[in-house]
């Protein structure tokens, strides 16, 4: 079988996966958080949850942790001693009574920039083109637009609670990808200080588990995918704020070079809310643009250009 056909095999999988999650959406109502013993800020935010949301140790697997609270029954948290980019092996733990319980993955974790700017971000994982961070090459990990529209929302509208941080969601980048859930990665950043920052990851955990802890059970209205823009896409972030759209996979404009039929296929298919909606930063795809455009109207859906 060459790589052609392979890969067309993949997505055609998928595509039968993903219709079987979509048709049960809103029995996605548990979650596992995944925590790593190498992020600081990963364990700043499990001290806060052990020390003030009752969660404490029932299980070990490999020398990783499984820790619950009495107060948030739907809802795991795992802490591993590996790398959070690298934990592609999460499926293979049991942290459910049964492995059919439908379940999303939410990754507490550091964020890292030049800039040093302190930062609450979210995004879903995948790599375009090449892994360096984690997960397989040119391979999109499954997304729930719903559960990162709530937590940016969330974060958003309490900001006064933790003056100067910019909050933004940043473009689909690094692994993990191959997990069978959906995966949501918040982090908090840009620098050590913000890691060990109390008040802010006591407000992340505080954020997310009032949406969680309802156990959300609902889906956007509209859902596209992101193409073009930065790394942290602010057009496509205000999208997310102003209005009834969610968003799945995000492609910054440095990665659209990657994008051919199959990647963008893999970005439609791989979320657990049915796509209908390509959204395009207009001014912002660069010289992909005309090839770009040519494949987004083959795939028949709906286009909105912000």
């Amino acid at each position: 079988m060459n790589i052609v056909s392979r890969i067309l095999g993949e997505i055609l999988a998928s595509q039968i996966y993903m219709l079987s999650i979509k048709l049960n959406i809103l029995d996605y109502r548990y979650y596992t958080l995944v925590a790593s013993k190498q992020d600081l800020a990963s364990m700043t935010m499990v001290d806060y949850l052990r020390n003030n949301k009752g969660f404490s140790i029932t299980n070990s697997n490999n020398n990783a942790l499984i820790l619950q609270s009495e107060a948030y029954k739907n809802v795991n948290l795992f802490v591993s001693n590996e790398s959070l980019l690298y934990l592609d092996d999460l499926d293979d733990v049991s942290f459910w009574k049964s492995k059919d319980m439908l379940s999303s993955y939410i990754f507490l974790s550091k964020h890292v920039s030049e800039s040093r700017i302190p930062t609450l971000t979210c995004h879903c994982t995948g790599n375009y083109a090449d892994n360096p961070y984690g997960g397989n090459r040119r391979e999109i990990a499954i997304s729930y637009p719903y559960l990162q529209k709530q937590y940016l929302m969330q974060i958003t509208n309490a900001k006064s609670s933790i003056p100067g941080y910019d909050i933004v969601i940043e473009a689909t980048h690094h692994g993990p990808t191959s997990l069978k859930k959906p995966v949501l990665f918040i982090e908090i950043g840009s620098t050590e200080w913000q890691w060990i920052d109390r008040n802010a990851t006591s407000f992340i955990c505080n954020c997310l588990l009032n949406i969680i802890g309802n156990r959300l059970g609902k889906r956007c209205e509209k859902v596209g995918i992101g193409l073009g823009g930065t790394h942290y896409p602010i057009k496509f972030n205000k999208l997310l704020l102003r209005s009834e759209f969610g968003l799945a996979a995000v492609a910054t404009k440095y990665d659209l070079k990657s994008i051919d039929e199959n990647m963008l296929k893999q970005m439609i298919v791989k979320s657990i809310e049915e796509v209908n909606y390509i959204v395009v930063d207009w001014k912002g795809l660069g010289k992909e643009k005309k090839r770009i455009m040519e494949l987004v109207e083959d795939t028949g859906l709906n286009v909105l250009k912000v």
